[in-house]
């Protein structure tokens, strides 16, 4: 039951914490302004930590009364030793990464678990405008024109399912979510995910 003392948190941010175990020890690496990580303490009294780039996302999480650390997922991730976590959570971060097969790699070592969720590249809305408007996409979940986003290796479903594969990573778990941010139902296919998933959350495991 949800805690009617904290605020309510986005869908793809409750779906994540649907796949945490109560009481897990649990490192959120990119974890922005410290909302997921925030609402994991509170709902699924975690052990909670995380990493963040910016000083910003440092500073509000610290306000918040976090424990997290100013650092960059593509260096620093090696400093941690096998297993030290249940689970490693990497939300809308990896297509940011400049070597996220490394970073992924990285997570499953850390990690008995991980959490990753990315917007999918091959969703219908950006197929059709680059196909009609010859132009880079700018939606909801990728809302940066091209000169200015951090977003520097777009992925869709598909691929990232066939680096799971290439890394020997077991898919315990996947969710595509739609433009709603509405889980797809789950019998479906990858194909259908990958045109009409907007985001996808995948729970890995070694």
């Amino acid at each position: 039951m949800a805690n009617p003392h904290l605020p309510e948190p986005r869908l793809d941010l409750r779906l994540i914490a649907d796949l945490v175990d109560r009481g897990s020890r649990v490192l959120d690496v990119g974890c922005g302004d410290g909302a997921l990580l925030a609402f994991l303490n509170g709902a699924r009294g975690v052990d909670g930590r995380g990493i963040e780039i910016s000083q910003a996302g440092v500073n509000e999480c610290v306000a918040r009364g976090l424990s997290v650390i100013q650092g960059d997922a593509d260096t620093d991730l090696a400093e941690y030793p096998d297993d030290s976590f249940d689970y490693v959570i990497l939300s809308q971060t990896l297509q940011a990464t400049r070597e996220p097969k490394r970073v992924l790699e990285h997570l499953l070592r850390i990690g008995r678990r991980a959490i990753v969720s990315f917007p999918n590249f091959g969703h219908w809305r950006v197929r059709m405008s680059l196909l009609f408007k010859g132009r880079m996409p700018v939606t909801e979940n990728l809302p940066y024109s091209w000169y200015d986003t951090p977003n520097i290796h777009f992925c869709t479903i598909r691929d990232f399912v066939a680096t799971t594969r290439e890394i020997d990573a077991k898919v315990e778990r996947a969710v595509a979510l739609d433009a709603a941010g509405k889980p797809i139902p789950l019998n479906a296919p990858w194909a259908f995910w990958n045109i009409f998933g907007e985001q996808a959350v995948f729970l890995l495991r070694r």
